[in-house]
């Protein structure tokens, strides 16, 4: 059964969002199936967050209809979206540097041994728990009793993206997860995706890198402006339209040609 057969586990048709008269998103469709990548591309102000935070249940679309695997749904909060299989890992990653990171794993869902007012934090299987889901990922820890703040950015990626896994996520959407960080560790975040992918989630990753979107993606929703400029298969598009689109190559030449009269006529 091909792509556009199946039923998606995500799907926004015809969305809009509008805050008073401001027009955020206008008339966006998008579907995420299980097994792929979905780039969502744009400059800064194209509607990626406010997209985002819609399918996370922090925003309802003002028109438009949202379903999951294939039945409309209306989220009031974002344990609904929770609830129905969605998992958001933003760029602050939720995490807390000083605790370890079989607790940060865990933070708000924590397995708990013994019996009150005994009752506490069960380390040895959270400890154990926390290697074997990162293991399956493909990521070897030190240790899980390490702050988490001692780990590289894109090893904090990881285990986010791992814990999102773990509680039960099949659409995983990725915030400019390797916004700040740098080459080697923005591979390692990629790897990650395509690690969650291979499990059979749908992958969501927000970027407006297509130098990190293209090697991992499987198709391309490019955003400006809050509006849809199209999307596409790996195979329909070249990396370098992708970036003339984002860049939005016709302005940049019309920039050139006035600092060019400009320099002219100051000479």
């Amino acid at each position: 059964m091909s792509t556009t057969e199946r039923i998606p586990l995500l799907e926004l048709r015809h969305g809009s969002k509008y805050f008073g008269n401001i027009v955020a998103l206008k008339d966006i469709n998008i579907s995420i199936h299980a097994g792929e990548v979905m780039c969502l591309l744009g400059d800064n102000g194209a509607g990626k967050s406010t997209l985002i935070k819609i399918f996370a249940g922090v925003h309802h679309q003002s028109e438009g209809q949202l379903s999951v695997e294939g039945k409309e749904v209306r989220f009031s909060s974002p344990r609904d979206a929770l609830d129905c299989g969605i998992a958001t890992v933003y760029q602050d990653l939720a995490m807390i540097p000083l605790m370890s990171i079989s607790r940060n794993f865990f933070l708000g869902s924590e397995p708990c041994c013994g019996r009150w007012p005994l009752k506490r934090f069960d380390h040895q299987f959270a400890n154990h728990k926390v290697r074997e889901e990162l293991s399956k990922m493909g990521i070897d820890i030190r240790d899980p009793a390490q702050p988490v703040g001692t780990l590289s950015g894109g090893e904090r990626q990881s285990v986010a993206i791992a814990r999102a896994v773990y509680f039960g996520a099949k659409v995983l959407i990725l915030d400019e997860p390797t916004a700040a960080l740098g080459v080697k560790q923005a591979g390692t975040v990629l790897r990650y995706i395509a690690q969650a992918r291979a499990r059979g989630l749908g992958v969501i990753f927000i970027t407006h890198n297509p130098h990190h979107a293209y090697p991992v993606g499987d198709r391309f929703t490019v955003l400006k402006r809050g509006r849809q400029l199209g999307t596409w298969a790996k195979a329909e598009l070249e990396r370098e339209e992708m970036i003339s689109m984002m860049s939005g190559a016709a302005e940049l030449e019309q920039l050139s040609a006035e600092l060019e009269r400009v320099t002219t006529n100051s000479v």
